[in-house]
């Protein structure tokens, strides 16, 4: 086809790259906004707030990112050696990135107080930040170490 001399294609190894800065980028987004919120409320709120938070992103990273995050990595390891740069996602990823784009301006925009908002943001983050790594660590096995694109069994 005419188009496909237009489509960037890239090596596996930066779609595994590109999908980890995104993660990293968002949770580090996400964590941030809630620092700033927390920011003006009083120091034992704040620090209530971010402990118990923090303890809840690790759980949500354990409990419901690893599965994502390694189906996310199986499906790129599956992937040709070259393909689209906008592969690092699936399409359904990129449904589930405007849905949640939009979740945060509608919750941004609600009543709720900002308390609320920074304890769900670093639960989201947190568990986002983490899970980025899993990403860097097949990136370093497959491009720095020659190993093959190691894809994990489906349970």
């Amino acid at each position: 086809m005419w188009y496909h001399k237009w489509k960037p294609g890239v090596h596996r190894h930066v779609l595994l790259a590109l999908a980890g800065l995104m993660w990293t980028g968002v949770g580090l987004m996400l964590m941030g906004r809630a620092a700033i919120w927390l920011s003006v409320k009083p120091y034992i709120t704040a620090y209530l707030i971010a402990g118990i938070s923090t303890v809840l992103a690790f759980a949500a990273y354990y409990f419901g990112f690893t599965k994502t995050v390694e189906k996310n990595i199986r499906r790129l390891c599956l992937l040709p050696e070259r393909t689209c740069l906008f592969a690092f996602n699936s399409p359904k990823g990129y449904f589930m990135i405007f849905l949640m784009i939009g979740l945060g301006i509608a919750l941004r925009r609600s009543p709720l107080p900002r308390e609320i908002l920074a304890f769900i943001y670093i639960i989201m983050g947190g568990a986002l930040f983490l899970a980025s790594f899993h990403f860097y660590y097949r990136l370093w096995h497959v491009a720095y170490r020659r190993q093959p694109c190691y894809v994990p069994e489906e349970e």
